[in-house]
């Protein structure tokens, strides 16, 4: 007998390992029924996961961190027993303010560290002379794009909020405010980016992996008492979005994926515009302001890096900026209840019995590797890295008090 399970998800490349597990059968292998049902808001998915609409979700990854501290309209307890994956976002700016960067500096493709350097310039510049406040766009709050490039614009020196404005505005709508001028850049999820340059609207200039390499994006949200409730279920989908996993983090596989994905219901964008985050072939600016192919190998990994493991220090580095940026105060107990939202010990029992070779560890000093390096794991060999932040900044979650600290400063 099959099990019928709702899923919310937005149109983003990386709802992938979700939409293959319907598509290529691996949910139905598992026994179960998968309902996907595409929404138009963070918001919604939110709200429909709380009130119990849907059972489980495509979510960002600090949304359920957000909800168990208290910071959502539901008193909804959620988990994370699984992430979606690794990288995935990109910061995309108008042609206009490409212009006024190149201006200020030249600057490397999608290098973080000299694309800030140009855009601290020309904002400071704009500051100084007067003029209105650029604004860039996010998708939520709590977000990785909202926290990755408040992060980026502050080790660059401009100051968010004061400097500049941050808004939110759903991902499918993203481009389009950029090229009628609304916002001046986004940092947004594929396929919105390459949406942006193909309506000529603007420049990918920097990729979320290159701001922080191997970096946490979405995860699989539940409901705590719905994972206790069914366990049996819980565990059968974890093992069906991992097989989905591997499928889509073989590069013979990405033309069939981005096929997949450009389905009406699914993207509702040309494949052609989907498949550069899957093979690594993101366009930005060169330093004289040409369109050229950049090797982003990084920009997304569904599988490789154990990108599907919910890391807990990945939790905590969120929680971290949550409270960097006023959203909540730090005490112990706030840090546990973001730890304990990413539940490793789940995806470690499911996994590790049919032979995945999973971390031994649940949290790791974030930034530390610059190579591939192999680590402990539960069976066979698991490779992790690079991990490094653009700045060179270590976080390691032994030491949380001094690293929200040191964000202070």
């Amino acid at each position: 007998m099959m099990t019928e399970l709702s899923a919310g998800f937005l149109p983003l490349t990386d709802s992938a390992i979700l939409i293959a597990a319907k598509e290529r059968g691996f949910a139905n292998d598992e026994g179960i029924a998968l309902d996907l049902v595409r929404e138009t808001s963070w918001a919604n998915v939110r709200d429909k996961l709380a009130v119990g609409q849907f059972e489980i979700a495509h979510s960002l990854a600090p949304m359920p961190i957000a909800a168990n501290l208290g910071l959502t309209p539901f008193d909804t307890r959620l988990i994370a027993p699984m992430a979606l994956g690794l990288g995935g976002n990109a910061i995309t700016v108008s042609n206009r303010l490409l212009a006024g960067m190149l201006q200020q500096q030249d600057f490397t493709m999608l290098n973080a560290r000299e694309v800030g350097a140009a855009l601290a310039q020309h904002v400071k510049a704009g500051l100084t002379e007067g003029r209105k406040r650029l604004q860039f766009g996010v998708v939520h709050p709590f977000s990785g794009h909202n926290f990755e490039l408040r992060y980026w614009l502050s080790a660059n020196g401009i100051t968010p909020e004061s400097d500049i404005e941050i808004v939110i505005l759903p991902p499918p709508l993203m481009a389009d405010a950029l090229a009628t001028g609304q916002i001046d850049g986004y940092c947004v999820g594929e396929p919105w980016n390459s949406v942006g340059v193909a309506k000529g609207a603007g420049h990918i200039v920097a990729a979320k992996s290159s701001i922080w390499a191997s970096s946490p994006e979405k995860v699989l949200a539940v409901r705590e008492d719905w994972a206790e409730e069914n366990p049996a279920t819980l565990h059968a989908l974890l093992r069906a979005l991992y097989r989905s996993a591997e499928w889509c983090g073989q590069p013979e596989n990405h033309a069939e994926l981005a096929n997949m994905l450009a389905s009406p219901g699914y993207l509702g964008q040309p494949a052609g515009v989907i498949l550069p985050a899957l093979d690594g072939s993101i366009l930005g600016p060169s330093g004289n302001g040409r369109t050229d192919p950049a090797a982003t190998p990084d920009f997304f990994q569904p599988y490789s890096r154990a990108a599907t493991f919910p890391w807990q220090s990945h939790a905590l580095w969120f929680y971290s900026q949550m409270v960097r940026w006023g959203y909540v105060d730090h005490t112990a107990d706030h840090a546990g209840i973001a730890r304990q939202t990413f539940r490793p010990d789940i995806y470690r029992s499911v996994l590790s019995a049919i032979d995945v070779p999973v971390p031994s560890a649940n949290s790791k000093v974030e930034g530390a590797l610059s190579r591939t390096v192999a680590v402990g794991a539960s069976s066979r060999a698991l490779y992790l890295g690079p991990d490094g932040f653009f700045d060179g900044a270590i976080f390691d979650p032994d030491r949380l008090d001094a690293y929200i600290e040191s964000q202070k400063l």
